[in-house]
């Protein structure tokens, strides 16, 4: 059996229950051979970024540990996505949306998968739940840690930290 990769996944939800859906799509992660789950950020009340909607978003980053590739991970964050309502061909509001962030320090770049992800230092809301889980993480590109990349965005508005609310769930 190959060795396990650390990977970085970012979720987010802006319609309906965010967290609900957040540790819905975390669970079902869970579910799938060959990944096991580490520990997930807290949540993250967001303004949308790129896009007209008056839903704000909720947001969060987990890290998880996984003997499937790269494209083997990417298919099941999508089926989740699909089973929880996401259809990816509407560019708006969407119940779910996980990306995988960093997948060890490996660097991908073709039609179907980017990583690490191409957005990760210009945006608040991905940088905030990844500085706060894994603070030392390095981007293998830029050199930079999450949280120097944190820092240098602070400036930007609309993130808030929250407390995961209702039951207990695992990860954290």
């Amino acid at each position: 059996m190959e060795k396990p990769q650390q990977a970085f996944i970012g979720l987010g939800s802006n319609l309906g229950d965010g967290q609900k859906n957040l540790l819905e799509a975390w669970q079902q992660l869970g579910t799938v051979p060959g990944i096991t789950l580490n520990r997930l950020s807290s949540p993250y009340r967001t303004e949308p970024v790129g896009m007209e909607t008056e839903h704000w978003f909720t947001n969060a980053t987990g890290e998880i540990s996984t003997t499937l590739s790269p494209t083997e991970l990417l298919t099941a964050m999508l089926a989740i996505e699909k089973t929880l309502g996401r259809d990816r061909t509407l560019t708006k509001d969407r119940p779910v949306d996980l990306d995988l962030l960093y997948y060890g320090d490996l660097m991908i770049d073709s039609q179907t998968l980017t990583v690490p992800h191409p957005q990760i230092a210009n945006r608040l809301f991905v940088l905030a739940p990844l500085a706060e889980l894994a603070p030392e993480q390095v981007h293998p590109l830029l050199g930079r840690t999450s949280l120097q990349m944190y820092r240098e965005l602070k400036i930007q508005t609309g993130v808030e930290r929250q407390e995961w609310l209702g039951k207990e769930h695992s990860g954290v």
